[in-house]
């Protein structure tokens, strides 16, 4: 079996744990694992590897245009970049829309301060085997996954902080 078949069942297995069958939005922790690597262009240009941010706790959001939650999350997950960045966090918003330029324009009209890397062929959301929109992974200094979020719900970004502040504290 390959690695990267293997990144993919284990990524599938926590998403297929965390999701219980309700359909409804799920919190999950995972049983740490490497998160899987990946490579994408930003919307500023320069492309930005997972890899790369090892030393630092990382948040990768994925999330679409057309996702009123994923707007709805977005100015919560600004403030939260906003106020651990300087700590060693970091925030990777990861767009699936196919027209880039819907994303540049909703993340330019939001004002986000993160990056915001763009999966136009879904290569990297695949990779993650995402069942819903949005979805938010966390990951620790040491590049392994460490809490599944599927959806948003009105106060997850509690959640999210509270994570954020265990892992840097790590």
């Amino acid at each position: 079996m390959s690695g990267s078949t293997r990144r993919r069942m284990i990524v599938g297995a926590a998403l297929a744990v965390s999701v219980g069958g309700t359909g409804a939005t799920q919190v999950a922790p995972l049983a740490p694992r490497s998160a899987p690597d990946f490579t994408l262009r930003s919307a500023d240009g320069p492309a930005v590897r997972l890899q790369e941010q090892r030393g630092r706790v990382v948040m990768v959001n994925f999330w679409a245009t057309w996702c009123g939650p994923c707007r709805q999350e977005m100015p919560h997950l600004n403030r939260l970049y906003g106020r651990y960045r300087d700590a060693g966090f970091t925030l990777l918003g990861v767009n699936i829309d196919e027209d880039q330029g819907k994303a540049v324009s909703l993340a330019s009209r939001l004002g986000l301060q993160f990056p915001v890397l763009l999966d136009t062929d879904k290569k990297v959301s695949r990779l993650y085997d995402l069942s819903a929109m949005p979805s938010t992974v966390l990951i620790d200094r040491d590049g392994r996954l460490r809490h599944l979020h599927l959806g948003y719900r009105e106060g997850y970004e509690h959640t999210y902080e509270r994570q954020i502040r265990e892992l840097l504290k790590e």
